[in-house]
């Protein structure tokens, strides 16, 4: 028997969440921030971060107590070129706008900016913050350190966070290249997505204890919180296909998400106190901005990166494959096939919209589930 999809269109989606987000006590021009950022994941086709986080990851901390609906974002150290600031456990997304738009104003002036942020909370997708740096005619850099997720190589207890490393560079293209993704082979997002589908996860994404393959989606949930289950760095378990690199690289996110802000890392950032009890993430990030002009022109960085990007595709394909793709151009072609559509919705997404609506007393929405 097939799923009963519902397919909601984005513009009432995203006001759905605006109104979420306010009713949790969050600024209006804070909620529509924090709103747009998750609406940005499901037009890009990334549903592990858009309206699929909105209630075990944002609702529920903040009924929980561990992240604040009202952000305090202070510029604790600033120069010419950085900024160090700290989060105060407010809104991730509030906090990492603002910091990337610190970062793209300072490269428009320099050439180049960076900032570091402390005691933040989970930002939503990466992308979204590469993006702006796009759109202003920039290269844009980021990434953040999560609660403990990866093994590193040869061990088997979850350590690191899935700390993603993200770049966006503008092309002469319909779309930027945007390099989005997680230092894990997979990340927890796409594990909800296959415990709500009752999917199980794929072989050698995740080891136990042991070093066993676990593929169990909702108890490797469990297990990744408890500890006796750890997802495998990119490259998988070992050296053989190159898990190592994997491992470094969510290292490298690691020291710049922590070191430099003097913040958070590994097991601090569990969420939980010595006592069993929740406690807020303290999560750091990085934004980097590169003003391209300050090296070349702006059209000349966009037509040679675009011929890349084309020569790439139309290079020789497997036997098995009709089409070679370039990084940013499946979100783009995941936003035509849904912007006369809107967001898919499926029947256990359906229960916590249906949930946080009726706890909200957000009557006038009408989904049609």
């Amino acid at each position: 028997m097939s799923e009963k999809i519902v397919w909601i269109p984005f513009d009432k989606m995203e006001k759905f969440m605006t109104d979420v987000f306010v009713k949790l006590g969050v600024p209006l021009d804070e909620a529509k921030i924090c709103a747009d950022v998750l609406i940005t994941s499901d037009k890009r086709g990334i549903d592990s971060h858009g309206i699929n986080r909105l209630k075990p990851i944002y609702y529920d901390r903040i009924k929980k107590g561990i992240q604040k609906a009202v952000t305090n974002f202070e510029i604790v150290k600033d120069g010419p070129t950085t900024t160090v600031i700290d989060g105060h456990d407010g809104m991730g997304h509030v906090i990492s706008k603002k910091a990337m738009d610190i970062t793209i104003s300072k490269a428009k002036k320099f050439g180049m900016g960076m900032a570091v942020v402390r005691n933040s909370t989970h930002y939503g997708i990466a992308g979204y913050y590469a993006l702006m740096a796009c759109r202003a005619g920039m290269i844009g850099i980021t990434g953040t350190n999560a609660r403990p997720s990866i093994a590193p190589t040869f061990g088997v207890e979850n350590m690191l966070g899935t700390n993603p490393l993200t770049f966006g560079m503008p092309t002469d293209e319909e779309f930027p290249f945007v390099l989005d993704c997680a230092t894990s082979i997979t990340q927890r997002g796409k594990i909800e997505l296959y415990a709500r589908e009752n999917k199980d996860c794929p072989k050698g994404l995740v080891i136990d204890r042991e070093g066993n393959s676990k593929t169990d989606s909702v108890q490797i949930l469990k297990d990744l919180v408890d500890g006796s289950a750890a997802l495998a760095p990119l490259g998988g378990p070992g050296e053989e296909l190159g898990g190592y690199k994997g491992y470094g690289y969510a290292t490298v996110v690691e020291i710049l998400s922590s070191a430099l802000q003097a913040g958070n890392f590994l097991k601090m950032l569990s969420g939980i106190d010595e006592n069993g009890k929740p406690v807020p993430y303290g999560l750091g990030h990085f934004f980097i901005a590169i003003d391209i002009e300050s090296f070349t022109s702006l059209d000349s960085f966009k037509k040679i990166t675009g011929d890349i990007l084309r020569e790439l595709r139309n290079s020789q394909k497997a036997p098995d494959s009709d089409r070679i793709y370039t990084a940013g151009e499946k979100e783009y072609l995941a936003w035509l096939e849904r912007k006369d559509k809107g967001v898919p919705v499926n029947e256990e997404l359906q229960k916590d919209i249906i949930a946080m609506k009726n706890e909200l007393g957000l009557t006038q929405y009408d989904f049609g589930f």
